[in-house]
């Protein structure tokens, strides 16, 4: 089968490997449609991100759906010609945080394109039936390869605790921002303020349904969140730029008694917080890392037509293309690319 290593920063190859069987307990899945998500871009410049380096040819690629084209011998509810998304990461279901139901946390999760597990650039991939999620026909290979980033989204917006008639900041336009605007809306926000640093982002921000936006490098965000809650402040901000003045202002523009929820990375491990304003407003500061129990309400969302995750695609490419598709990925204005496996 074909498929495309990282061999080093910068660097694609093209090569053939055997195709896989499947296990017992995993579906053998045609890849049709692998979404180009950050941390891919960001081993494809930087081969690492913090202590996971790409030290063998690493397949990117974690964002995916395909048709089943075989199954395991335990495999039940499942067959061939089965559309499905593929959650990332299967975890150990042994350790303290599996058996808590936690297993988003587990520290043995083999986890899609991180070193050093491979991804779904990649005509099959061998996966645990248990995280092959069965696609609706009206919903495309395309959504459902977004499933994994709204799952993000669905995750932050349940950590956040987001309620009905929520007033909520969501910081950064990218994919995640704008799925996580998606997500708190569905889960009953009242209004959604969306910030970000490219005009274009913030104008399709604005389309997608955000109440508002800011331009957080033209305006002070701390003036913006004052007139869109008359001086009260969010019931929650959703932190998704990883940008350290953003983070440094999260805790000035939430409500007293509100929640900080982080799922931006910074560059920089250390960022000043004003501890103190966290102890005097009672404020929930807390962090969202990747996603649990979310993959079957995203396929119910998409199959709904309460969220449209497609919106968010600036192109697509076919995966004999993918260095031109990554390059453009990169570009500041681009949201999401979208890469074409197989036929």
């Amino acid at each position: 089968m074909h498929v495309v290593e990282l061999t080093e920063p910068g660097v694609f190859e093209h090569r053939e490997r055997p195709r896989p069987d499947p296990a017992p307990d995993e579906v053998l899945v045609a890849v049709k449609h692998v979404g180009i998500c950050g941390s891919d871009v960001h081993y494809y410049e930087h081969g690492r991100i913090g202590d996971y380096v790409v030290e063998d040819p690493l397949i990117l690629g974690h964002e995916s759906a395909g048709e089943v084209v075989d199954v395991g011998s335990a495999v039940n509810g499942l067959e061939p010609g089965d559309e499905v998304a593929l959650e990332p990461g299967v975890p150990c279901g042994e350790c303290a945080r599996c058996r808590a139901g936690e297993y988003n946390l587990c520290p043995d999760v083999e986890f899609m394109a991180t070193p050093p597990d491979d991804g779904a650039f990649a005509e099959y991939v061998a996966w645990d039936a248990d995280f092959a999620y069965r696609l609706p026909e009206t919903v495309s290979t395309r959504a459902g390869a977004l499933c994994e980033p709204l799952s993000v989204a669905l995750h932050a917006t349940r950590r956040a605790e987001i309620g009905l008639g929520d007033s909520v900041l969501v910081t950064g336009a990218g994919p995640i921002g704008m799925l996580v605007s998606e997500a708190v809306r569905a889960a009953g926000a009242g209004s959604v303020l969306v910030s970000d640093v490219v005009e274009s982002k913030l104008e399709r921000a604005e389309a997608y349904g955000a109440t508002a936006t800011v331009n957080a490098a033209e305006e002070s965000l701390e003036d913006a969140v004052a007139e869109f809650t008359d001086g009260e402040g969010v019931d929650a901000v959703i932190e998704a730029s990883g940008a350290p003045p953003v983070l440094e202002a999260a805790t000035d523009v939430v409500r007293r008694g509100g929640t900080v929820l982080c799922i931006g990375l910074s560059a920089e491990d250390e960022i000043p917080i004003e501890t103190n304003e966290i102890v005097d407003k009672e404020l929930d500061f807390r962090g969202s890392f990747r996603f649990r129990n979310t993959y079957d309400d995203a396929v119910s969302l998409l199959e709904r037509g309460a969220v449209d995750v497609e919106k968010i695609i600036d192109f697509e490419m076919p995966m004999s293309r993918l260095t031109e598709a990554f390059e453009r990925a990169m570009e500041p204005d681009v949201v999401k690319g979208m890469v074409t496996v197989g036929e």
